[in-house]
This record gives C-alpha cells, structure tokens and sequence, in this order.
C-alpha cells in the first residue's frame, strides 16, 4: 500500500486547512487509517482515526476543532482516502502530520503504512 499526503501549508492561529491521503496499491483490507503528527521536540500522537466502517476517534486536543472524513463512506469493506478538516487552529498545532493505513486491523499481525509527512505550521 502507498500513501500520499497533501494539504498542508501555512495558516495564522484561528484559520482552517484540509489534509488528504490517498491510498493505492493492495486496498482490499485496508479498514483503518488515520493522521498522526509530531511536533518539535515531542513524539509522534494520535490526532484522528476512522474505520471502513465509518467509526472515527479523536485526541482529546483536536476534539470539536478537527474533523476527519473518508471516500466512499458507503463502502464498508475498505478504505481509499481519508481527509482531515483542521479549524480553529493554534500554535500547538504545528507539526508534521503522518498519514497510517492499516491493512487487516482486526489480524493477528496487521500490516501498517506510513505516508511521507506534510508539514502544518499555524503562525500565533
């Protein structure tokens, strides 16, 4: 599985940006990805997940500011993309942010895929 990463950019504290991830290769058990993010100094952190089955989460730090959405929401064998709405946002929120795929997460050994980072960095 590849994924490419795009969207992010430079955004004054209070201003919105929208990630995306495709995903390509062997997608047909691809039932979860995500974004994480790591900030300078820190290590990397869960931001958001959704499921093939349209089951989101978030970090306590990005509910009710960040959204994250999927294609084909009435497709719940797999998963193909994967977007994440970034409003309200704050110095803190500067990092790099990584897109996952998990491939088979409900297998004893899932495979997992990291996309290339793109970088968010919200001026105060």
């Amino acid at each position: 599985v590849q994924l490419q990463a795009s969207g992010g950019g430079l955004v004054h504290a209070g201003g919105s940006l929208r990630l995306s991830c495709a995903a390509s290769g062997e997608t047909g058990s691809l039932n979860e990805m995500g974004w994480y993010r790591q900030g300078p100094g820190t290590q990397r952190e869960l931001v958001a997940t959704i499921t093939n089955e349209n089951e989101a989460d978030y970090s306590d730090s990005v509910k009710g500011r960040f959204v994250i959405s999927r294609d084909n929401p009435e497709n719940k064998i797999y998963l193909t993309a994967v977007y994440l709405e970034m409003n309200n946002l704050r110095s803190q929120d500067t990092a790099i942010y990584y897109c996952k795929a998990i491939v088979g997460r409900n297998w004893y050994e899932p495979d997992v895929y990291w996309g290339q980072g793109t970088l968010v960095t919200v001026s105060s």
